[in-house]
């Protein structure tokens, strides 16, 4: 009876012809609630399916009748908050469905934007010993939360959440309720839906909490939050690519239905949604790590609470986490925290767990504005613990690169004596040390030439040195911006500018830093209009006069005797000339350098053609063909890597995988990886079949006839033998009538 009563009532509007039944339906609900409080954990199996039941009917109809169910909303909360932990677990989770679908018909008091449902859910969620409804809680909280921010961001609610997960951290830092708070920050910053400074607090409370699962898992959050969000990113931009070309073919070969045009319709809709989204403005998604309100407190506090400390509670796993942490902040923002420096002297040994993290740590604590004198102790270290003879060669490849990356980031971390030892193991046997100390030597080469022995500082240094253009970096010096390869750009476009103009016929002279562009726009504003020049003497331009060599000033009227001519010595006047233009030239360049950084507004198309410029006069392009893709390939990774990007142990260990000698089967997997792009061999058949498929488009039928099952085959051969002549004929005819007028639809 109330089944039938449920379907009815859900298909048609309400009418005063079933007010009576819903009445007796609801003090039914009310009779049953109130024998099942009279004692909840004992009750019978039947009043409880019974009560199930009732409570689904009215939540389905409640908005219907407000007048008669204006206070169910309230009994439910009611049950729910006061006995939770005796309730059935079916029974507990269809009130909480049943309140979730209240705020969807926005039954529950909307004058606070939901709210209500919220604050009676998280309490809930913090308390239950159950496992699988604090599940069920976090996931209709998530869901809530995502849909009252759908269409538009809601300020109110965001705001009144975060300062109860704020005030739920800072009540009891020993708790591990906080969890929760790092739980739903964490999920609604991966789906975009908090992405302001007040989460980021929330979680830097987080990570100075006293309950070990709530510290990591805060920590965690500041490390590999970024990256979730733009992996979950990826994976939406991914669901949603459809191809539009394979279902209009579909739609045309089956059969026309609703339901076919209805997906048609919605696939429409979902690409032109898609090109709508791509107009729109990008957001800029601040990473959490730049959001920090006082990183410099943060990090000290970080350090002086869970690594300094010796009463912390967390292991070494946690402490190296939490450690990555305060050198990522460090390294960032360039923070000064000269005692953490000291920290990392009692974990630099080859015989220390995970020392390749603790060494990609002290890297990423390294920036310019540290002191030498604090690093150079610790490249010492490494270099005495980890490099030399005795040690094996992936300790040494690890150490050279650790060496090579805190000085990448400070320089003056080393002295001379200590790099020219270091340089000298570009000749060891080792692979993986060889390439270390050369990477080590080319860093030098770069940033400090004149640290090196002149037989290691390469010809560019060399001459780098001796002309002035390289000069040794002083602490706190930060080089001046520029942008690199800005000069290759501005002699394209003169170059670019003189082939239009002798494409127009106009003279190769040019006004220089002036592009075909410019001139474009030149004749695009004088409107069609000749205007005619004339050449006088008072133009305001320079006169060309003779030069001073060429005219010969006599002293006569001074009564003095003319001064003997001497022969000028022209080794002297060639060394002069040569100097002179090495001045202009360098004049030059340095002009043209800063004419079109200030002149011009350099587009997308600009920067694509500059880098393409770089790669060109790259020294990649004088290496030999095999050869110069790999390195392409090595320098595309090097640019991609951002200045944030974390350093992890794998690079450390980078090099160290060459030093071990590998087996048959890790080497033919190596050859492997480069070889992912590379399509197998197959027939044209098949090529075009393997299409066929991916569009979604059928066999032919002769591909259908020549997989058919050869059984199924024998009766249509055998008919085909017992023709006369006659029916071959008349056969053979339809078959070529059929071919000519397009098969047997023709189409």
């Amino acid at each position: 009876m109330v089944k039938r009563k449920v379907a009815a009532l859900e298909k048609v509007d309400a009418d005063l012809s079933y007010e009576k039944e819903f009445c007796e339906q609801y003090s039914q609900y009310e009779n049953q609630k109130e024998i099942f409080l009279q004692a909840p954990s004992t009750a019978l199996e039947s009043s409880v399916v019974s009560l199930h039941d009732l409570i689904d009917f009215i939540s389905h109809v409640a908005d219907c009748y407000p007048s008669q169910t204006k206070n169910f909303s309230h009994d439910l909360i009611d049950v729910l908050a006061v006995h939770h932990r005796e309730l059935n677990a079916g029974l507990r989770e269809k009130i909480v469905g049943s309140l979730v679908l209240l705020r969807r018909k926005k039954i529950i008091d909307s004058t606070i934007n939901g709210f209500s449902l919220l604050s009676t859910l998280f309490p809930i969620l913090v308390s239950t010993p159950s496992k699988s409804f604090r599940a069920l809680l976090f996931q209709k909280i998530l869901s809530d939360l995502r849909n009252s921010n759908a269409n538009a961001t809601n300020h109110k609610l965001n705001r009144t959440i975060q300062k109860v997960l704020h005030d739920l951290l800072t009540s009891d830092r020993a708790s591990s309720k906080g969890i929760w708070a790092v739980k739903i920050t964490r999920e609604l910053w991966k789906r975009q839906i908090w992405t302001d400074s007040k989460a980021v607090e929330i979680m830097k409370e987080a990570a100075l909490a006293d309950n070990e699962k709530v510290i990591v898992g805060s920590v965690r959050f500041f490390l590999d939050g970024d990256k979730e969000r733009e992996e979950l990113e990826d994976e939406s931009s991914d669901n949603e690519a459809m191809d539009l070309g394979r279902l209009k073919h579909q739609m045309s070969i089956n059969k026309k239905n609703k339901k076919n045009a209805k997906t048609m319709d919605h696939a429409i809709a979902a690409v032109k949604k898609k090109e709508r989204k791509k107009k729109l403005p990008q957001l800029l998604n601040f990473s959490a790590l730049h959001l920090l309100h006082d990183p410099q407190g943060f990090a000290e506090e970080l350090f002086r609470k869970h690594l300094q400390n010796a009463w912390s509670k967390l292991n070494l796993e946690q402490k190296l986490v939490v450690l990555q942490l305060v050198s990522r902040v460090v390294g960032l923002h360039k923070l000064t925290i000269l005692s953490l420096y000291s920290y990392f002297l009692k974990y630099l040994t080859p015989r220390q767990p995970s020392v390749t993290s603790f060494l990609a740590s002290l890297a990423q604590a390294t920036h310019s504005l540290v002191p030498p004198d604090t690093l150079e102790p610790l490249v010492q270290r490494i270099a005495n613990e980890f490099v030399s003879e005795a040690a094996a060669a992936e300790v040494a490849s690890a150490g050279l690169n650790a060496i090579r990356e805190i000085c990448l980031r400070q320089p003056l971390a080393m002295n001379d004596t200590l790099l020219q030892d270091l340089v000298m193991y570009r000749k060891s046997k080792d692979k993986g040390v060889m390439m270390a100390a050369k990477g080590l030597l080319s860093l030098y080469r770069e940033v400090g030439a004149d640290m090196l022995k002149k037989r290691d500082r390469g010809k560019d240094a060399a001459l780098g040195l001796r002309t002035g253009h390289r000069k040794g970096r002083r602490f706190g010096e930060e080089a001046p911006g520029e942008i690199e390869g800005l000069e290759l750009l501005e002699k394209w476009k003169e170059e670019e500018g003189q082939r239009k103009r002798l494409q127009k016929g106009l003279p190769t002279e040019h006004g220089s830093g002036e592009s075909a562009d410019d001139e474009e726009e030149q004749d695009d504003t004088s409107g069609g209009w000749e205007v005619d020049e004339v050449d006088t003497d008072d133009s305001g331009g320079w006169i060309n006069v003779e030069s001073d060599r060429e005219i010969d000033i006599s002293d006569l009227d001074d009564g003095k005797p003319a001064r003997k001519k001497t022969k000028p010595d022209t080794t002297d006047l060639q060394s002069g000339e040569d100097k002179e233009n090495e001045g202009a030239e360098a004049e030059h360049t340095t002009q043209k350098i800063s004419t079109l950084a200030t002149s011009r507004i350099l587009t997308p198309a600009d920067l694509a053609k500059l880098q393409e410029l770089r790669l060109s006069a790259s020294i990649n392009q004088h290496l030999p063909a095999s050869q110069r893709k790999r390195a392409a390939q090595a320098a595309a990774a090097i640019r991609s890597r951002h200045a944030d990007d974390p350093l992890t142990a794998a690079e450390i260990e980078g090099l160290a995988s060459l030093s071990k000698k590998a087996s048959k089967a890790e080497k033919i997997a190596k050859a492997k990886e480069g070889q992912e792009d590379r399509r197998e061999h197959k027939s044209t058949g098949a090529v075009r079949k393997q299409k066929k498929e991916a569009q979604g488009k059928s066999t032919t039928n002769k591909e259908k006839a020549r997989k058919k099952n050869f059984l199924m085959t024998l009766g249509k051969a055998k008919a085909k033998n017992k023709r006369s002549l006659v029916e071959k004929g008349r056969v053979l005819k339809a078959h070529v009538e059929r071919s000519k007028r397009g098969g047997k639809r023709g189409n």
